[in-house]
């Protein structure tokens, strides 16, 4: 059985720092692609981050620069380092691999 579950949210500041880890099990983490997404109040869900089972790593171009997404594959972990946090940050993240989802995690940037 799949699972994945998120955790690392929380309340930051403007400009902050935040890491957000996906603790995977149920299937071999080390040769799929994962990805992080995010959805924003009142807005669809939007594509953040994937790394691929080799390492090789993609971004949206409203994170580029200042999120970095990793794995563990020891481990079965996901992680996503977010910097330079803004306000329109603000959302649940949630992380994806194939068409299982986690439940996901708040992320808020607020002063």
């Amino acid at each position: 059985q799949v699972q994945l579950v998120e955790s690392g949210g929380g309340l930051v500041q403007p400009g902050g720092s935040l890491r957000l880890s996906c603790a995977a099990s149920g299937f071999i983490f080390r040769l799929n692609t994962m990805g992080w997404y995010r959805q924003a109040p009142g807005k669809q869900r939007e594509w953040v981050a994937t790394i691929t089972s080799g390492g090789t790593t993609n971004y949206a171009d409203s994170v580029k620069g200042r999120f970095t997404i990793s794995r563990d594959n020891a481990k079965k972990t996901l992680s996503l380092q977010m910097g330079s946090l803004k306000p329109e940050d603000t959302a649940v993240y949630s992380c994806r691999y194939s068409t299982w989802w986690g439940q996901g995690t708040q992320v808020t940037v607020s002063s």
